[in-house]
């Protein structure tokens, strides 16, 4: 899983590559951190009372009650789960795929702590099969093993779907009834294809939950999924399905048991403004948590700048013009993500349809034979050889915890929105978008770098 940096800066054994440039900065964002330029206080471990206050309204605004002293900041979603992960302790489950960056957390951390990949169902990425998840509890602990975390992404990195709510319950019923906490990163929340849920702008009361069960005696039964799912499909090319994804946070259905974890570089500030927060618990384990993290983030050195911790204050605030650009970006996203699903199966690959984020995972098994003409048996050498073919990095499904034989490969929207500023915003802009001459032409090489394989 090694790579070379452009740079010639040597070699780089974990993580995808660096993720690519995305629309230009908003100038509002701009113009609120030149404000900040010149503070020069540093921030406690955990973000200070502005950061706070504002990420505890923003998730009030979207039905998840939250206070400012159960909330976390920390430059990055990275060494926040890594300081989660370090105060929780145990082994870590996984869903099979998931985010590049997040096993090889796990193993930093070093120690008898493992990571353990569990299949996620056929309908959704970002959560495991509740069943799967089971058995593997099972398995690792009669293997001697103590498994103490599952983490979710709900909206997904790399498969781009939205688990549906009755999902989600039942990996988090499953999860707690065998002792687990879980940890839910929904960096992508406002990225989803049409929701068709508003944010609610009052508390929600608190519900009340019974406590996981620690131990394995007995089987764990599952309660009956309480609702119907959301049924997702492509309408055409480059359009998004209808009626849209419909997202529910695992911390509303248990928050006395969820840790929710939100990179803003996501969607609401630029790729390279690394600043993400938590919510903990309002328990008293969650306040002992919240203090282990705290020491964690301290030992790390990781703190947010001041003033990009006050651009993230504005952005944390839903002005309207960090609303408009989420929401203008989100729907050019999901246009051209459908469009290369449109490409992808064309070519007789296979990929789950998009309902959020900015990827598109790709399975190319039925294009094996073409690519075995070309000197592509595995997943390493797929992405070696579409990156080139390309001109763009390609991660392959290894990075996100899929065999190395399987040929899948995450495929992002953002190198196709054009090669200067002045062509993204374009893109962004245009009342249809896949007509610009950049973007056709940008798919329209996708397309036949993937045809050539049949």
């Amino acid at each position: 899983m090694q790579r070379t940096l452009p740079e010639d800066q040597g070699r780089v054994q974990h993580g995808p590559p660096p993720p690519p440039p995305g629309l230009p900065v908003l100038p509002e964002l701009a113009e609120a951190l030149a404000d900040a330029a010149d503070l020069t206080r540093v921030d406690p471990p955990g973000g200070g009372t502005e950061i706070r206050d504002a990420a505890a309204a923003h998730w009030h605004r979207r039905s998840l009650p939250v206070e400012a002293h159960e909330v976390v900041a920390a430059p990055g979603a990275p060494p926040l789960l890594f300081a989660l992960m370090a105060a929780i302790g145990g082994d870590v489950l996984l869903p099979r795929p998931c985010p590049a960056w997040w096993a090889p957390q796990v193993r930093l951390l070093g120690g008898a702590r493992a990571a353990y990949h569990v299949p996620t169902p056929a309908e959704c990425g970002g959560v495991p099969d509740p069943y799967a998840l089971l058995e593997t509890v099972r398995r690792v602990r009669a293997e001697g093993g103590a498994p103490r975390l599952l983490v979710l992404s709900v909206p997904d990195d790399p498969t781009a779907t939205v688990a549906p709510p009755e999902v989600v319950h039942q990996v988090c019923e499953a999860a707690l009834a065998e002792g687990l906490f879980v940890v839910s990163d929904e960096t992508w929340r406002d990225t989803l294809h049409r929701p068709t849920r508003t944010p609610v702008h009052r508390p929600a009361p608190r519900p009340s939950h019974r406590p996981p069960h620690h131990g394995t005696t007995g089987r764990t039964v599952l309660s009956p999924r309480p609702g119907p799912g959301t049924p997702t499909g492509p309408t055409g090319p480059g359009t998004p399905p209808l009626p849209g994804p419909v997202f529910l946070s695992a911390a509303e259905m248990f928050p006395d048991h969820v840790v929710v974890l939100s990179d803003l570089a996501g969607a609401l500030v630029p790729t390279t403004w690394r600043v993400a927060v938590a919510r903990l618990p309002d328990t008293a384990y969650g306040s002992a948590l919240r203090a282990r993290v705290l020491d964690a983030l301290a030992a790390l050195g990781a703190t947010v700048p001041a003033p990009l911790a006050a651009a993230a204050t504005y952005a944390l605030g839903d002005p309207e013009p960090v609303v408009t650009r989420a929401r203008a970006a989100a729907a050019l996203h999901a246009r051209v993500q459908h469009a290369v699903l449109h490409e992808v199966l064309a070519a007789g690959a296979l990929a789950r349809p998009p309902t959020a984020g900015r990827h598109l995972y790709a399975d190319l098994d039925p294009l094996r034979d073409g690519l075995a003409a070309r000197g592509v048996s595995d997943s390493m050498e797929l992405e070696e050889y579409l990156s080139g073919r390309l001109g763009t990095p390609v991660p392959g499904g290894h990075r996100f915890g899929d065999p190395l034989s399987a040929l899948r490969v995450r495929i992002s929207t953002a190198p196709l929105l054009g090669a200067t500023p002045e062509e993204r915003m374009e893109s962004l802009s245009a009342e249809e978008p896949l007509e610009l001459p950049h973007l056709e032409q940008a798919l329209n090489h996708l397309g036949t770098a993937l045809a050539e394989l049949g």
